[in-house]
């Protein structure tokens, strides 16, 4: 760890697999390509990889195919799991350390951290998004939220200097019932403001409505289906950000400032 600042937060439950965060790193890797190959150097944070560093290890390889020489460094605040972490490390291009929301005094072009900031009250995350945004390289992004075991289902907010710029909800649609099975993925900031009223709310009933008005077209499959409730999304006036190749994957993406719980509003 460089400098000297204390971590900051505390140890979390630590459960991982394999191939979990693989929509997350996906996503990354489309939507922060520029960031990577423009960054004089490209480091990448993965915050509270958890109890073994496998996460760690597809983050880079993945990353590896937009920016060969991206450097993941993996921090934890269990010296345990850093330690454990060594034999997976394979410098420069993948190490780990001890740090927290203050990332450790690196200024990463990349953060990612999932599964982390559930587990803390709500009333922490805002202070721990601005503690890792200030940390930021100009231009630089976090992406902070949460998914089921296996990867399945997930949701996450994209995060720059200025603030919280977007919301993602991801599925693999295969295995998918209903887009309101989402809402409990929902991360921190968004997961206790599902309720009539709230804008996140809305935007979970209109998918959810888009996908049941989208039956018919099942018999194509279910990302026919999903493409469609997307699209019904959009012609109904939400900001929806990413494109129909991206729909195809099982993701919608719409701006913040439409899903903004109303207490900040």
């Amino acid at each position: 760890m460089t400098g000297r600042q204390r971590p900051q937060g505390f140890v979390t439950r630590g459960t991982t697999n394999p191939n979990r965060l693989r929509r997350i790193d996906n996503w990354i890797a489309a939507y922060a390509a520029g960031v990577l190959r423009d960054a004089a150097d490209p480091l990448v944070v993965d915050l509270g990889y958890g109890a073994t560093p496998v996460t760690a290890v597809e983050l880079r390889s993945r990353l590896a195919r937009v920016r060969p020489d991206v450097r993941v460094v993996g921090l934890e605040i269990d010296p345990e799991r850093v330690a454990f972490a060594a034999s997976a490390a394979d410098p420069p291009g993948l190490t780990f350390a001890r740090g927290g929301f203050e990332l450790a005094g690196l200024r990463p072009v990349v953060v990612r951290v999932l599964n982390v900031l559930r587990q803390y009250d709500e009333d922490r995350v805002a202070p721990a998004w601005a503690t890792m945004t200030g940390a930021l390289a100009p231009d630089g992004i976090v992406v902070e939220g949460t998914c089921d075991e296996l990867g399945r289902l997930a949701a996450w907010v994209c995060l720059d200097r200025a603030g919280p710029r977007s919301l993602t909800l991801a599925a693999r649609l295969s295995t998918l019932d209903t887009p309101a099975t989402l809402a409990e993925r929902l991360p921190k900031a968004l997961i206790h403001h599902n309720v009539p009223g709230e804008p996140v709310y809305d935007l979970l009933r209109a998918l959810d409505d888009g996908w049941r008005d989208a039956a018919p077209y099942a018999t194509f499959g279910a990302r026919q289906r999903w493409q469609r409730a997307v699209a019904s999304v959009k012609a109904g006036g939400w900001p929806v950000l990413d494109r129909p190749a991206r729909w195809r994957l099982g993701e919608l993406t719409v701006a913040w400032s439409a899903i903004m719980p109303t207490k900040f509003s």
